[in-house]
């Protein structure tokens, strides 16, 4: 951090936020119209209310990208109920390696996804979206104490002089400002951030953890998948530790509320739309069983089992009055 020049708006990177210039105007508007929102119920303009407006900016960037992410689940499905084709195709070419066997299995993987309406990348969709405005709001939330500070000599959005000398003194109980980080912050904000920072790993942690055990089938798992898995589970939340050390509370405070809606909404995929073959699959298919034998008991109607049995009763009979010597078709009448 260079207190003197803003060094996000300088070489490689101030070329790559100036492309996202439109995520971080919008940014700042939603910031600044929410905070408004809460000093007009009476909160102070310095304080809790920015940070909650922070907190209500990630819900925001959720809502709006949770019709995404069920595209995603839908784009999974049928991937997965793809599964057994792509695998014939690629046994079909399989040790071929010349480039008219492979473009034979490029197009026929293509038709594949083209009549079942799949797209393989259909699953990526919401990471495209989240990388780029959770990168606008660092870019958004460290620019904002060097417009305060007349560094920036451009406001961005609706952050001007003004606005951002509000914002860089709100500090959460006294303890820790919006943005400090782990080096410059006193040792109770050391304390702060590093609760923040372990909060944000965990849910990490978890959430690579609770799909692994209950949202995976253990026949598409082999040793090379299961060990990338368990190497995910590990590395990533460690790096959390490094990144998340330099980001200034305010982004830290983006980053947990994040996390923390990731890890609901893993709950919520998991329990409603898991993966074929998983445990999280079969306890599905258990709750689904009880809960239409509850409906059948309530409308008087016989349950799954019963029916079931009344089935095999009646098959049973239709053999005792047919015999089992099979009925051979009768050739059609000409008509006269």
């Amino acid at each position: 951090m260079n207190q003197n020049q803003f060094l996000l708006d300088s070489g490689f990177w101030g070329f790559f936020y100036k492309l996202l210039t439109p995520v971080e105007w919008l940014q700042t508007w939603i910031l600044k119209l929410v905070h408004d929102f809460f000093v007009l119920l009476g909160m102070n303009e310095i304080g809790v209310s920015w940070v909650l407006a922070i907190i209500c900016l990630v819900l925001v960037v959720q809502i709006c990208i949770f019709p995404l992410f069920y595209k995603q689940i839908k784009s999974m499905r049928k991937m997965q109920a793809l599964a057994p084709k792509m695998q014939r195709i690629q046994n079909k070419y399989k040790g071929k390696t010349d480039q008219a066997s492979k473009e034979a299995q490029s197009r026929e993987m293509m038709k594949l996804y083209q009549d079942n309406n799949a797209n393989p990348a259909g699953s990526c969709l919401p990471m495209l979206i989240q990388g780029p405005v959770f990168m606008a709001m660092f870019y958004t939330l460290s620019a904002i104490p060097y417009i305060a500070n007349g560094v920036r000599k451009e406001p961005l959005g609706a952050f001007d002089v003004a606005t951002a000398q509000q914002f860089v003194k709100t500090d959460v109980f006294g303890i820790v400002s919006v943005t400090d980080n782990f080096t410059s912050a006193a040792f109770a904000g050391k304390i702060v951030i590093g609760i923040f920072v372990a909060l944000m790993c965990f849910c990490l942690w978890f959430v690579q953890y609770f799909s692994m055990k209950r949202n995976m089938a253990a026949a598409s798992m082999n040793k090379q998948a299961e060990s990338m898995q368990k190497m995910m589970l590990w590395i990533f939340p460690i790096m959390y530790i490094f990144s998340g050390a330099t980001m200034p509370f305010a982004v830290l405070v983006y980053w947990l509320t994040n996390n923390v809606c990731n890890l609901l909404r893993t709950f919520w995929q998991v329990t409603y739309f898991p993966t074929p073959g998983s445990p999280a699959a079969e306890d599905k298919e258990k709750r689904d069983h009880r809960r239409e034998n509850a409906r059948r008991e309530k409308a008087g109607l016989p349950s799954l089992e019963e029916e079931e049995l009344q089935k095999a009763k009646e098959a049973a009979e239709h053999k005792d009055n047919k015999g089992y010597q099979r009925v051979q078709p009768q050739r059609k009448r000409k008509r006269k």
